[in-house]
């Protein structure tokens, strides 16, 4: 609240028309207290009423909270003045309810100020200024007529010193309309000071001096005195009020002033005029201001939740039929309209987002309650709707997100018209009741539940600041005695409207926030639900409603047949399978195996089986409208299979049942994947013997997955056959049998070989299972079977796996072997090869690891610059492997290397290995025939390699020169010098390198400074 120090006009001009001179004298007493002489016994204000009250005050009493003060002048010439004492004393509010609503953010005392984040409940304005009031530091206090003014001492703090502030306020017909402080404060609501007198004045009438208004007092004074009174006035206050007083008397001297052409004189304390609107005081501007800051903040620093708060304090305005509460709502709604943000989105093209759209909500749902108010008069309502459809025809006005119009499919044209001629009554759900924009069943169910607090607690309750009771306590606490009829409470009703809500068929609207809202408001109308404890008349309401929505239908989205379009039941029906799951098991199973389908993931059933949808693979493309919320649909069916699957346990009945609904009706693997984890877990719980049916369930949901993912992309493929293969060990050695035995239906080559057949072979497996000599041999030979069969299929990235896997069987590991050669001249290539080699080299196979290098190297081409090649180390292994074996091995390598590799670095080192050492090293350990000689340079088979080598580097030179730059110079004269110590291994090297390099002067003359470096180094 902005609390201006200024006071504001008085409303009206008072003066007494007919009034009698003679009657002054003596006619009016000084100020009395509130509950002084006058006073009737009843009316003391100290809430102990010890006699019947007296016809004055009750008559008063009622005059003051209907009639304005002037309506009751106008309408009697002389009014007594112990009736005027006690309509001004009757006059002020004398709930603490309303004071509290316009000082706090909501009734419970649960959220702070709008100006602060701090969060301490003795922060909020109510309960400070209740502090402050019984803490003794409310003084001076003082009504004159309808004004009320006081001091109010804010003690020091460590942080602060004291603070006295002056405090006025004025009020009629019991509303406060008008307050001022002087502590500064800008807010919505009223600060603690104001708080704090106004309390002093509920709690203790009796202790407050009370005088008419200043006007009357003024009527008592004979000219003297009223001078003696201005003069002093000014005395007193003559630096405040000099100026304006020496100003108000020139006009008045001055006969054709605007002020005497007014009959009577203004007077603040005089109460309302008959044309005053009776509403209590609400700082517009301050509203205005705060709402346009939230929303400049753009969702930031708990803004969303302050305009949330700003909302509640509207709906608790309305609750309390306060008008201010259409007042405070057009006020918020204008800044929304004047959000600079709107016409921006609107000139990007760009949707608002989704805080921002629930705040929009928030506004329509509001205006709704004001519009649909049945207190409100025609004139009010007509009020308001050229005002909504003014701001309605601003072009940035947002449109709702999601029709709710003619536009959607026909629920009942869609449905097989012989369902039609069964009796059922033909309906179209347009539009639902769960995700509407006015939210009807929300809102009823709040109604009702409300109501029966409210029967509960007595609508004269006063407000409990204690504490803050939840919604569950208050369920609780309804009496279900509290019959409308025939057995009906308001829970009762309230949980039947939210089941017919939440179960009726309705089309999915269009748009994704439309489609998010629909989702938003079921997990909102279900939270609700869940607050409530079922007793034995709320079960019969679960099971006849239960019952309806099965039968029901194109009523209900629970019905035999639904509409391909319309909104899934999966949430609603988990909610009703575990309440209805400990009273009725059967009941329940149905209900949810009914919901378990997603006919917007099935083709059109046949006309002939209306029973059995044809699946398909993934989302049907191009259907109408576009469901963005799928995922989460599908999900929340996941989630529903799971919670089945739970209760299942140990029910092998149940578990096939609800096993046929989950293959039938989810698509999704990563859902069915998920589900075949969670009955894994259940049926292997710690604080039980496995449950071998859950078991299986998990194992057949494992085998879907792999069926389904086995041609299609999945990044958790992996960990799906890691699973399946632990899921199968827990089932038995059979299992993993059948697995291998099917596995080309089930998993890839490398998948088959790779993880599950080295899994199944693993020791850990083995000592799992308790496998004995037998049962091991089979499995071995189910694991070799499979591992040929994926390297016939697969060479490329099986056969290293089927050799490893056949290697304690020979004639599966010739097999295995030949099948490598096989495919070793087309399939494989040389890093796949080379692979392998290494493999039967370190097994000891070295002649077959050569013939498998040779192959290799066949399949390889180095060029003269791939000196960092991944593959060199093979080359150079092949090499060293061949040199080993004997001077025939290597002498049918080198012409492998030769063609292959054209890099001359890579040669040289080649050249220089073999050079080395004698041949035939792995060959002496076994026979004497190696004479221990090095191989000459001059014969083959290294003279065609050095020749191959010195090419290498000349044609290497050439290609380095064509596109050289200064900065490879001194890089290209190191190789240079490498390539003189290759030439120098022939017994001509030094005039072929000689010869080479003055080649490169003639050839390359224009490099002037290369040239240069190149005699320097070599002449």
């Amino acid at each position: 609240m902005a609390e201006r120090v200024q006071q504001p006009p008085a409303k009206r001009l008072c003066c007494r028309p007919g009034y009698n001179p003679a009657c002054r004298q003596g006619q009016r007493a000084g100020g009395v207290l509130c509950g002084g002489a006058g006073s009737a016994p009843g009316g003391s204000g100290n809430g102990k009423t010890h006699n019947p009250e007296s016809l004055l005050d009750i008559a008063a009493r009622r005059v003051a909270e209907k009639w304005p003060f002037q309506r009751v002048e106008e309408r009697f010439e002389r009014i007594p003045e112990p009736v005027q004492r006690r309509i001004v004393y009757w006059s002020f509010p004398r709930s603490e309810k309303e004071i509290c609503m316009y000082s706090s953010f909501n009734a419970g005392g649960e959220e702070s100020g709008t100006s602060g984040d701090n969060n301490d409940e003795t922060q909020l304005p109510f309960l400070r200024g209740v502090t402050l009031l019984e803490g003794g530091w409310v003084d001076n206090v003082l009504q004159v007529g309808f004004h009320l003014s006081g001091t109010v001492t804010d003690p020091a703090t460590p942080s602060s010193p004291e603070m006295v502030c002056s405090v006025s306020v004025s009020f009629d017909r019991c509303k406060i309309t008008a307050v001022t402080c002087t502590c500064g404060n800008k807010d919505i609501f009223y600060c603690a000071h104001v708080v704090a007198l106004s309390l002093y004045r509920v709690r203790k009438p009796e202790q407050v001096k009370l005088h008419l208004p200043i006007s009357e007092t003024l009527f008592q004074m004979s000219r003297d005195q009223l001078q003696k009174f201005v003069q002093y006035l000014i005395s007193v206050h003559h630096t405040e009020v000099l100026p304006t007083a020496q100003k108000l008397a020139d006009e008045i001297l001055s006969q054709n002033s605007e002020i005497n052409q007014v009959h009577g004189a203004p007077d603040p304390t005089a109460g309302a005029s008959v044309d005053d609107e009776n509403c209590w005081h609400l700082d517009e501007e301050q509203v205005q201001e705060q709402v346009k800051l939230f929303l400049s903040q753009g969702g930031y620093h708990g803004s969303g939740k302050q305009l949330n708060l700003l909302f509640s304090k509207v709906r608790e305005m309305l609750k309390m039929r306060d008008s201010n509460g259409a007042r405070m709502l057009t006020l918020i709604t204008e800044q929304f309209m004047a959000d600079p943000r709107l016409a921006l989105w609107r000139q990007q093209g760009t949707t608002m987002t989704d805080k921002y759209r629930q705040l929009w909500d928030e506004l329509g749902a509001l205006w709704m309650c004001i519009v649909l108010n049945p207190h409100c008069k025609p004139e009010q309502k007509s009020s308001w709707l050229r005002q909504l459809r003014r701001w309605n025809s601003v072009d940035v006005c947002p449109w709702e997100d999601g029709n709710h119009g003619n536009e959607l499919p026909n629920l009942t044209h869609s449905l097989p018209q012989e369902l039609l001629h069964k009796g059922h009554t033909s309906i179209t759900n347009m539009e639902g009741w769960v995700g509407h924009p006015l939210d009807p069943i929300g809102t009823l169910f709040s109604t009702l539940t409300e109501s029966g607090r409210a029967g509960e607690e007595g609508s004269n309750t006063c407000l409990d600041l204690s504490g803050n009771a939840s919604f569950r306590a208050d369920l609780q606490r309804m009496p279900v005695q509290r019959l409308l009829g025939d057995g009906e409470s308001y829970v009762a009703l309230a949980v039947e409207t939210a089941l017919i809500g939440l179960g009726q068929q309705r089309v999915m609207p269009d748009g994704l926030y439309a489609q998010e809202k629909v989702c938003r408001n079921e997990e909102q109308i279900l939270a609700k639900l869940q607050e409530v404890e079922l007793d034995d008349s709320l079960v019969k309401i679960f099971r006849k409603q239960a019952v309806f929505l099965l039968e029901a239908g194109p009523y209900s989205g629970l019905g035999e047949i639904v509409h391909r379009e319309s909104v899934p039941m999966h949430t609603f029906a988990r909610y009703l399978f575990t309440s209805l799951l400990p009273h009725d098991a059967e009941l329940a199973y149905k209900i949810a195996l009914r919901a378990m389908r997603l006919p917007v993931l099935e083709s059109t059933a046949s006309s002939g089986d209306l029973s059995r949808p044809h699946h398909i693979v993934s989302v049907v493309p191009n259907r109408y409208p576009r469901w963005f919320t799928l995922s989460h649909i599908e999900s929340q069916q996941c989630e529903l299979a799971s919670t089945m699957l739970t209760a299942a346990k140990g029910d092998s009945r149940r578990l096939e049942t609800v096993l046929e609904s989950i293959q039938k009706n989810i698509h999704s693997s990563s859902h069915i994947f998920k589900l075949a984890q969670d009955a894994f877990k259940i049926a292997t719980l710690m604080d039980s013997l496995p449950d071998i049916t859950l078991l299986k369930v998990s194992l057949e949901l494992g085998l879907q997955v792999m069926r389904i993912t086995l041609s299609t992309l999945n990044w958790r493929r992996r960990e799906m056959v890691r699973w399946l293969v632990t899921c199968a060990t827990e089932v038995g050695v059979y299992a993993l049998d059948s697995i291998m035995q099917s596995w080309f239906t089930l998993f890839t080559p490398t998948e088959a070989t790779s993880i599950v057949a080295t899994t199944v072979m693993s020791n850990s497996t083995i000592v799992r299972l308790h496998l004995d000599c037998h049962q091991q041999e089979n499995l071995a030979s189910s694991a070799r079977t499979l591992a040929l069969q994926c390297a016939m299929k697969d060479p490329q990235n099986c056969a290293l796996s089927a050799l490893t896997l056949c290697e304690k069987d020979h004639i599966a590991f010739e097999t295995a072997y030949q099948i490598v050669l096989d495919a070793a001249a087309t399939g494989m290539s040389y890093t796949q090869l080379f692979t392998i080699a290494r493999y039967m080299d370190h097994r000891g196979y070295p002649m077959r690891a050569y013939k498998l290098a040779t192959l290799a190297m066949a399949h390889l081409n180095l060029s003269y610059n791939q000196d960092t090649h991944p593959a060199i180390n093979d080359v150079l292994w092949a090499c060293a492997l061949s040199h080993s074996l004997g001077k025939n091995e290597l002498a049918a390598v080198i012409p492998l290397v030769v063609k292959s590799v054209k890099c001359a670095t890579v040669l040289s080192d080649i050249l220089r290995r073999c050079t080395l050492t004698t041949p035939g090293m792995v060959s002496a350990l076994h026979s004497r025939r190696n004479s221990g000689k090095l191989m000459s340079l001059d014969k083959a088979p290294l003279r065609q390699l050095l020749d191959a080598t010195i090419g290498a580097y000349i044609n290497t030179t050439h290609s380095r020169l064509t596109h050289i730059s200064p900065r490879h110079y001194s890089e290209f004269i190191e190789f240079l010098g490498k390539a003189r110590e290759t030439f120098m291994m022939a017994h001509d090297g030094h005039i072929q390198f000689t010869q080479f390099i003055d080649n490169l002067k003639q050839i390359y003359k224009g490099k002037k400074k290369l040239m240069m470096l190149v005699r320097e180094r070599f002449g």
